[in-house]
């Protein structure tokens, strides 16, 4: 593929959030590509394909480390209160 100045490559951050850039150009810090390069619309039709949770990386680790924390809570009253009825 030429690598001109319409060609972009689609990028993602540490957090998993996606965005284009130019495909000859070094990339900012904190980001990498994603291995897929074309053409400006080719990039976003691809990227709404694979990014389909758009929130942090961050954050959605956060929500499933809440909701195991809660559901092992919610496990240890259900025991303690069928402990306590025997």
């Amino acid at each position: 593929m030429d690598m001109n100045a319409d060609t972009y490559a689609v990028v993602l951050n540490d957090e998993e959030q996606y965005s284009i850039w130019p495909a000859g150009r070094d990339l900012p810090a904190g980001w990498r590509r994603s291995g897929f390069a074309g053409q400006r619309e080719e990039c976003l039709a691809h990227i709404d394909e694979v990014w389909t949770d758009i929130r942090p990386l961050s954050l959605r680790q956060a929500i499933t480390e809440r909701a195991s924390t809660e559901r092992a809570s919610t496990e240890r009253a259900s025991t303690e209160q069928t402990g306590a009825k025997r």
